[in-house]
């Protein structure tokens, strides 16, 4: 009887496990073959849109949304410079960091249909954007392809990507980011 109740147990554990890798397993075989609709570039580094607009000359058809990044005369001249013509560019200063990057342009992604975007940004803010981006879009069902832009500048802290994972789980839960209490975090650490 004891060998029994075991087995059960094991069974449902390895069920349990399962699940969770069947769908993640899905969204990478789903992401390898789904091509991207669209960049999302996340500001914070002029670099950033420097190896966006080289980027866009290789993707010559995908529209570039720019969210909170350089000055929008800095923006449009880096992508006219690379031959990009301005009408693929979308540039949104409504965020405040990088949870907000997501939460602001969620909804305009899903209304336009995209289900795919390339993720542009620095290598060491790649990881929390990650995580956010995974929370936020795909909640709507857009699926994230990483794009890193690379750097001199060491991993941000796992607490860093932690703590605004959870904040995406909040805004997903009630509408809300918490950007108001991320301040007192936000001086222990460089970069937004």
């Amino acid at each position: 009887m004891f060998i029994r109740l075991t087995w059960v147990k094991l069974k449902r554990l390895l069920l349990l496990l399962l699940i969770p890798g069947l769908w993640l397993g899905y969204r990478e075989v789903r992401g390898y073959f789904e091509r991207p609709q669209a960049m999302l570039v996340l500001g914070g580094d002029t670099k950033r849109e420097d190896f966006a607009a080289e980027f866009a000359r290789q993707h010559p058809h995908l529209p570039i949304w720019i969210s909170s990044g350089s000055n929008p005369e800095y923006s449009m001249a880096v992508f006219a410079d690379a031959g990009i013509e301005l009408n693929r560019l979308h540039i949104d200063h409504a965020a405040v960091d990088t949870v907000t990057n997501f939460t602001t342009l969620v909804d305009r992604f899903s209304a336009r249909g995209i289900k795919s975007v390339y993720l542009i940004t620095s290598d060491y803010h790649m990881r929390r954007s990650q995580i956010i981006g995974e929370i936020v879009f795909g909640s709507r069902g857009i699926h994230l392809k990483p794009v890193s832009v690379p750097s001199r500048y060491k991993a941000e802290p796992l607490s860093k990507s932690l703590r605004d994972g959870a904040r995406a789980v909040l805004w997903l839960a009630t509408g809300h980011t918490g950007s108001t209490l991320s301040g007192r975090y936000e001086s222990r650490y460089p970069g937004k």
